[in-house]
């Protein structure tokens, strides 16, 4: 009887011990399924030898050459200069496309102009290349909205959004899982003690009005960024999504949407003669809202610029930005003499440089 009492006692015990060991034992294997199963990026790093950067990266030239380099945390530019790191997670979007344009530029026309019994038109139709482009949107540690462009060979371009393609996944599910950061954007000028009159807010432009290839857009906003800046008496030109680090949120917002757009054809302004000096060229038409926060301004105007040369996308967008920039300080200096006299301890007059 001793020995049936030690024997289940002893049997009871090793049956404790064995589910308790399951459970932990299933514990363990959930966390290691669990872990598993997060999506992690790999990606075999490749370098691209021959890259020019257009327009738009910070911290970085325009015009400058380098490499751009392509891993598993995202894309590097190198240049001479420095280099500049844009993580996967950080990008809203790339886009790839390409231009044609006249070998040798306005000097090329003038020499096709000057072959006799037609040869200008002939050699107008072989004296022509492609340039690849790519275009990168992404946001940078504050939240706001940048657009760089870079041209390099078209299967580089294709093989950079290849491996975006599979770095998106895990790139949005690294996302997901970071706190969401309780900073408010530069557009909750409600949530802002007060508003600084020196600083502008460049909201993200509408689109949708008429098709725009990636880099046109990328560069129109990267350029009104840029010559905004540039106004005397501005202070800081806030983007996009930008979470505001300062004691006051912008003022002033300006608002562009497309109104339309027409390409240009360098390789038609060629076969063209001397036509072509006014034919063919690129066209842009936009509406642009200049607004404050108080509601007292409220200013409408449309602007049209067009371009021709070697660097077609990026001329039409600074000739945009121009007049946006020249618009923008009309608008503000008339906007400051309407209202009454108020002593104004930093007012400084607003013309473009």
């Amino acid at each position: 009887m001793r020995f049936k009492f030690t024997a289940l006692c002893f049997f009871s015990l090793f049956t404790s011990l064995c589910v308790a060991q399951g459970l932990d034992n299933a514990t363990f294997s959930q966390r290691i399924d669990t872990s598993q199963s997060a999506p992690t990026i790999q990606i075999t790093a490749w370098t691209s030898p021959r890259v020019q950067h257009a327009y738009g990266l910070p911290e970085s030239k325009p015009k400058a050459r380098g490499t751009l380099t392509v891993n598993s945390t995202g894309i590097t530019f190198h240049s001479k200069a420095g280099e500049y790191a844009v993580p996967w997670g950080s990008m809203i979007a790339l886009s790839n496309g390409n231009e044609r344009v006249e070998l040798w530029g306005t000097t090329g026309r003038i020499v096709r102009m000057m072959i006799p019994n037609g040869g200008g038109l002939a050699a107008a139709g072989v004296m022509h290349h492609k340039v690849y482009e790519l275009t990168v949107e992404f946001h940078d540690a504050r939240g706001a909205y940048h657009a760089a462009v870079f041209l390099l060979p078209g299967g580089d371009a294709t093989r950079v959004l290849d491996s975006y393609t599979q770095a998106v996944p895990a790139a949005r599910h690294e996302a997901a899982g970071t706190d969401a950061v309780s900073t408010p954007t530069s557009q909750d000028s409600s949530l802002c003690g007060s508003t600084d009159s020196h600083n502008v807010l460049v909201a993200a432009p509408v689109w949708s009005q008429a098709e725009v290839p990636a880099a046109y857009r990328a560069l129109v906003y990267e350029h009104i960024v840029d010559r905004l800046q540039r106004v005397e008496g501005v202070g800081h030109v806030y983007r996009a999504g930008e979470r505001s680090t300062m004691s006051a949120c912008p003022r002033y917002t300006v608002a562009i949407s497309v109104v339309s757009f027409k390409p240009g054809s360098q390789v038609i302004r060629a076969a063209t003669g001397p036509i072509g000096f006014f034919a063919g060229t690129t066209q842009m038409i936009f509406n642009v809202q200049i607004t404050d926060g108080a509601g007292g301004l409220h200013a409408n105007e449309q602007i049209k610029a067009s371009a021709r040369g070697e660097s077609e996308s990026r001329n039409v967008a600074d000739a945009v930005a121009k007049k946006l920039a020249k618009s923008y300080a009309t608008s503000i200096k008339q906007y400051e003499k309407s209202k009454p006299a108020v002593s104004e301890q930093h007012s400084s007059p607003l013309a473009p440089s």
